[in-house]
């Protein structure tokens, strides 16, 4: 742990310390990381509380340490960020600092407002900013994170400094960065306690919820992780987002989508947020008991392969880089997007023809002209002369793998499909597996699975965050993917101030990328949630940020 020598007590604070009482029927008690829930709640809350049921999944609570949707869920609502986005908008603001500026090509300066603290009563200086950014980019680079941090995202931080309490000087290896600013609200970004969390590991969550290091817009007044977070709201919050709306909220854990759905409706919960399968949100929109809320889209999903293990990959008996890129063109022939689109999320995602989504400036569909028949159908006979012109036998045999808990309940319908898709030309058998998320986070960056699930939930509305995690040199993803010129044009891309030359360089990545298929993209999504008649403020969360903020919500 870091030294709490040059540490002032600033005093107690109230934070709601006492934890929520409200009954969860399939929630009580257990130990971290236990099933979910089954069952869901005994009734909202009433006035100054509210009750969210979610079927994600919290990898932990520790920004070091996980790079996933359900984990970064909590961290919005209980750590500060330098920068944030406030409602509606996806552009980033100061939030825990007064100002914040390029003070040189390579120099990004922060100012930090005054008499910040943290809900331990500890006081929040530039010495935690700098230790916060110092242990993400320690832990990344020496795997501590276990593949799953956010510590890639950071790749153009040179070092930081803290002159005095409230200045830190973000030195950057590259000039002129255009996405640092928002990186710093990223799940890189939540500032936290140096007295609290180690420097070199990762902190367990019963220690983090133990010390209080929280200083966002709510404390975790009761934590047991995947069943229940009970949250309660931090009066010493001084950040963009203000004072939330909700005093406590308690956010349930679900096993089933569909446990979910029968307790929105039932209003046992107030809010379903991620994921109710599409035939269930098809069904809650004829519902007039609940409103159904759209927010605008950014989750892709994809298949990704291992460069190492996938067939004739790197490490296997039958090694040959020719033949492993023809096996990973054929996927791309053989999926039908469409098929997926409609079949299985009845048109709620939307077929995906290259790595930046549609509606982001410079998103191309470069995958649709190169594989298929060339305007987005698959094409088998394309596929297996591919196969036979790099000599290829078939059938392939592949294994794949997805995550039933994670990226929503229509995951085994999806892949299914893609299995039947692939297996009905002849040229592949599938083995397909599934394994739960806390198991798959560790197992995929492992070398575990050849190819397999993944889905992206953005960081912040810019290209930038569909590439430079997946295709720099060293990559969230960990699947040995490496294109030096690839890496450079990400690169490039960041810190090209001029935006016609800048997109024409995220167009070029695309074209390169497609071309190796690190990762076949296959869907898009909009943003969903579910809420009782008398919840306000779903709308105004569902932004183009991407941040689900809680205390946004209420209760009418």
């Amino acid at each position: 742990m870091a030294s709490a020598n040059r540490r002032r007590r600033a005093g107690a604070l109230t934070a709601g310390a006492a934890a929520l009482t409200l009954g969860l029927a399939a929630c009580g008690g257990g130990d971290d990381g236990g099933s979910g829930t089954d069952g869901g709640a005994e009734g909202g809350g009433s006035g100054s509380s509210l009750t969210i049921g979610t079927t994600d999944k919290i990898t932990t609570i520790d920004p070091a340490g996980s790079y996933d949707n359900g984990s970064f869920a909590v961290m919005n609502q209980v750590y500060p960020f330098l920068m944030n986005t406030p409602l509606g908008s996806p552009d980033v603001e100061p939030d825990i600092a007064e100002q914040a500026e390029f003070t040189s090509p390579t120099e990004y300066t922060v100012t930090l407002k005054p008499g910040l603290t943290f809900a331990n009563g500890n006081e929040l200086t530039s010495s935690d900013v700098k230790f916060t950014f110092d242990r993400q980019l320690a832990i990344f680079a020496s795997g501590a994170d276990g593949g799953n941090g956010p510590g890639s995202l950071l790749y153009n931080l040179e070092s930081v400094a803290a002159p005095d309490d409230t200045t830190v000087v973000f030195t950057l290896k590259s000039e002129n960065d255009q996405v640092f600013p928002q990186i710093l609200s990223s799940p890189a970004g939540p500032i936290v306690d140096e007295d609290v969390f180690a420097a070199d590991a990762l902190t367990p969550d019963a220690d983090i919820v133990a010390g209080e290091p929280f200083a966002g817009p709510y404390t975790i007044a009761d934590y047991t992780q995947n069943e229940l977070v009970s949250y309660a709201a931090n009066d010493a919050y001084q950040g963009l987002l203000g004072a939330p709306k909700t005093e406590t909220v308690d956010v349930a854990y679900y096993a089933e989508s569909s446990n979910l759905k029968l307790d929105v409706q039932e209003g046992n919960v107030d809010v379903a947020y991620r994921s109710l399968s599409s035939t269930d949100v098809a069904d809650l929109r004829e519902d007039d008991g609940v409103q159904v809320v759209d927010g605008p889209g950014g989750e892709i999903r994809y298949i990704v392969f291992n460069f190492d293990t996938q067939p004739y990959g790197g490490t296997t008996p039958e090694a040959d880089p020719a033949k492993a890129l023809a096996v990973r063109q054929a996927v791309a022939d053989l999926v039908d997007r469409q098929a997926l689109s409609e079949q299985v999320y009845q048109g709620t995602f939307t077929p995906l023809y290259s790595y930046v989504p549609e509606g982001l400036t410079g998103a191309t569909t470069a995958l649709q002209g190169l594989y298929g028949d060339g305007q987005g159908a698959p094409d088998a006979d394309r596929a297996a002369e591919r196969l036979s012109a790099a000599g290829v036998e078939t059938p392939v045999a592949l294994n794949l793998q997805y995550s039933p808990d994670h990226y929503g309940p229509s995951s085994a319908d999806e892949y299914a499909l893609v299995k039947d898709q692939l297996e009905e030309s002849g040229l592949f058998t599938v083995n397909l597996q599934s394994t739960e998320w806390v198991q798959y986070s560790k197992d995929r960056t492992s070398d575990v699975y050849p190819a397999y699930q993944l889905g992206w939930f953005p960081d912040y509305s810019d290209a930038d965050n569909y590439l430079t995690p997946f295709f720099l040199l060293e990559n969230f993803l960990g699947n040995h993917y490496e294109n030096q010129q690839v890496n450079d044009l990400i690169l490039e891309q960041a810190t090209t101030a001029d935006e016609a030359e800048r997109t024409a360089v995220i167009e070029r990545i695309q074209e390169l990328v497609a071309a190796d298929l690190s990762t076949v993209p296959l869907l898009q999504g909009a943003q969903v949630a579910v809420v009782g008649p008398d919840v306000e403020g779903a709308q105004d969360t569902l932004d183009a940020s991407f941040k689900f903020r809680y205390g946004a919500l209420s209760k009418g």
